[in-house]
């Protein structure tokens, strides 16, 4: 019989984060999914008729302070926001690098067998835009990390799904990017828009089984 896997996720909630537990609860492989999140979840955000969901509630500002959750043989953040959301580049900055890069450091901690994250296309440290330019130094940052068995990220490019708040500017381009989709072949394909769900599937094949 093959060993059940215990997964943690942090971003639950989100438009990748969500469609990536509907599909884990449905995963025979694992056998728990921990989401950590900032408001408790509510029950009917996810069918969870086999109880493999364990929703625990956390401050983010301590996020050191709950290491043991990062023994989960597999870790997954789908942590995620805007600088509009977030009020300043600081607040975003906050959430999209240093969140993200202390959980892969418990992760590293706690052994767990692989990390997977979201970035985005276009990536690149040296970027002029200041949110693809924390992007990239976040994978900088993870990759250079030592003692991390596998860390994986998934780079997106405009995301389609149903978001539980409207960004305008966002639901805008991707209804135009959707209509031009055909056009983006080749070297163009990476900036085709994706469906959430399709980036989660590949998050779940990025992990070690």
């Amino acid at each position: 019989m093959s060993v059940k896997i215990h997964a943690l996720v942090l971003g639950a909630t989100g438009l990748v984060g969500k469609a990536l537990v509907e599909q884990l609860l449905v995963d025979e492989r694992y056998e728990t999914i921990t989401c950590l999140l900032r408001k408790p979840l509510s029950r009917q955000l996810f069918n969870n008729q086999q109880a493999k969901l364990q929703p625990i509630v956390i401050d983010f500002e301590r996020l050191q302070e709950y290491q043991g959750y990062f023994g989960a043989q597999h870790i997954y953040v789908c942590l995620g926001t805007t600088i509009k959301q977030a009020g300043s580049r600081a607040a975003f900055r906050k959430v999209d690098f240093e969140y993200v890069h202390i959980a892969a450091q418990l992760a590293r901690a706690q052994r767990a067998l692989s990390f997977v994250w979201i970035s985005s296309v276009g990536a690149n440290a040296k970027s002029r835009s200041f949110y693809l330019r924390v992007k990239g130094e976040l994978e900088n940052a993870i990759m250079a990390m030592s003692g991390l068995p596998q860390s994986s990220a998934v780079r997106p490019s405009l995301l389609l799904g149903e978001r539980k708040e409207q960004r305008f500017a966002e639901t805008l381009a991707a209804n135009i990017a959707s209509f031009i989709s055909p056009v983006f072949k080749g070297k163009l394909a990476k900036y085709r828009p994706v469906h959430a769900a399709e980036v989660a599937a590949q998050m779940i094949r990025l992990q070690q089984f």
